[in-house]
């Protein structure tokens, strides 16, 4: 039976229009880092063009070798800027830093991922093969929401989130600023595009 992990792991799924406090347990992702605009970048393209194919053969893999089918899990990413008006206000993309990102479920060692990567790096065309890694994330305490519509539409939103709701609960904000696309750009309507918006938080004094 194939195990879809955003059915079991609570935090992938985030109400519409509010944003809630929860707790994300450590994960473990395939990432790769790069800088600049996602929609002009050729590093965020080699990103992508990278992590899919690993994350494929590590599905692969887990089926073949441990018996244990998997839903491939959605594209993330982890975005931050200097100044955070860039994300917000400006919206200045070409300020932008980014972590892309695809969960690597709990039963699959660094091993394995390395024999995948390998893999993928014997056939070639995986230009970003050489800066992938495994990182461990414990996020813990979160604010998060799922926005429905364009990307380009988040930034009232997460003005919001960062300068209204995190504040008035007594938090502040700690971690990256986190996104989990539900949606495939490629096949959906901008105005249809589901993401999970994510910001790690500690509680004030």
């Amino acid at each position: 039976m194939k195990i879809d992990l955003k059915k079991q792991i609570a935090t992938y799924a985030a109400p519409r229009g509010r944003f809630e406090i929860v707790t994300v347990p450590p994960l473990r992702y395939l990432a790769i880092d790069g800088a600049g605009d996602p929609n002009t970048a050729q590093a965020y393209a080699d990103a992508l063009a990278t992590l899919y194919p690993v994350a494929y053969a590590l599905k692969f893999l887990s089926k073949r070798e441990l018996d244990r089918d998997y839903v491939v899990m959605p594209l993330e990413a982890l975005w931050w800027s200097d100044d955070m008006a860039a994300f917000t206000a400006a919206r200045d993309k070409t300020r932008w830093r980014w972590t892309a990102m695809i969960l690597v479920p709990d039963w699959i060692d660094d091993a394995r991922v390395e024999v995948a990567a390998q893999a993928v790096r014997t056939k070639g065309g995986a230009p970003a093969i050489d800066a992938l890694r495994v990182e461990a994330l414990d996020e813990g305490l979160c604010v998060q929401t799922l926005h429905v519509g364009p990307y380009d539409a988040e930034g009232p939103v997460l003005e919001a989130m960062h300068d209204d709701f995190i504040p008035e609960h007594g938090l502040r904000m700690t971690g990256r600023h986190h996104e989990i696309y539900l949606g495939d750009p490629r096949r959906t309507a901008p105005e249809k595009l589901r993401t999970i918006l994510r910001q790690p938080v500690e509680r004030v004094g």
